[in-house]
């Protein structure tokens, strides 16, 4: 957890330098701005994630399973109950994606785990300036997951409903009202509350996402810069080395709990918004 001696010597260039991302097209604006690493770590954990899967499928057996072939097991039965007991529609889509989407963000988040230095340090004798690999801990990976989540939301809500039930519920709830004038009355209060409704739900998952992943990020540069700056021999180092690796390695085990809790209400709420969107009120 250490901070290297390559880094910057200020504790504020040193943090500002871990924070900063790769970026393409910065002086396009804002807007275009690409975050590089973001997008390279994301697509390569996918990969990993769809080799991992094939490859232990084709080599699984309907023996005495392997210890790996175990755990994995365990996890989709897991997954497999939670969508049972949550969806109350009928896809074959809701499973296969909630296995999908944990297995994602769990992958995207641990690299949370990984010492802040190693990976910055590879990339800066690479001659690359900076580097941030953690992509759920960017606002633009978990709002785009989160866009992702909003049109399945309303394309599962069209499949089982049809056009115009799903967009008559627009008007129509959640205030029901008898008669046709109390219908229109009421119309205007519930478009307003649905269309709140519906920009809370990708909102709420993007930020609950990249909050929880960026202050546990921030926290790990925080512990490394306590020796930041000071040499072997000096009486500083002796002092909060200990506490440095104390620290590093209480929030690292605590940091495992957030990193799987995460990536389990982000499935979760998906499965949950997707059933809400299916069920005929």
């Amino acid at each position: 957890m250490s901070a290297e001696q390559h880094a910057p010597e200020s504790m504020t260039g040193y943090i500002k330098h871990h924070l900063a991302h790769l970026q393409v097209n910065q002086d396009a604006g804002i807007f275009w701005t690409v975050h590089l690493d973001s997008v390279l770590f994301k697509l390569a954990l996918a990969l990993l994630f769809v080799f991992f899967f094939l490859r232990l499928s084709r080599r699984a057996t309907s023996g005495v399973p392997g210890k790996l072939q175990c755990a994995l097991e365990m996890v989709v039965e897991f997954v497999d109950g939670v969508v049972k007991e949550t969806f109350h529609g009928h896809s074959k889509l809701i499973g296969p994606l909630a296995i999908s989407i944990f297995g994602l963000v769990f992958l995207m988040n641990f690299m949370d785990m990984i010492p802040v230095d190693w990976l910055p340090w590879a990339a800066q004798h690479a001659g690359v300036p900076y580097l941030r690999v953690v992509p759920t801990a960017d606002p633009n990976t978990t709002f785009g997951m989160a866009i992702t989540v909003f049109l399945l939301i309303q394309w599962v809500g069209l499949t089982h409903k049809g056009v115009g039930k799903f967009f008559g519920e627009f008007l129509t709830a959640p205030f029901h009202a008898e008669g046709g004038l109390m219908k229109v009355a009421m119309a205007p209060f519930n478009l307003l509350l649905r269309l709140i409704e519906e920009a809370v739900r990708p909102l709420s998952l993007a930020l609950r996402l990249f909050g929880n992943m960026y202050a546990g990020e921030l926290i790990f540069i925080l512990i490394a810069v306590m020796t930041l700056g000071a040499g072997l021999n000096e009486l500083m180092t002796w002092i909060m080395g200990p506490v440095q690796f104390v620290s590093g390695f209480i929030w690292t085990v605590f940091h495992i709990l957030v990193i799987t809790l995460q990536a389990f209400i982000f499935m979760m709420l998906t499965i949950v918004y997707l059933s809400m969107a299916a069920e005929h009120h």
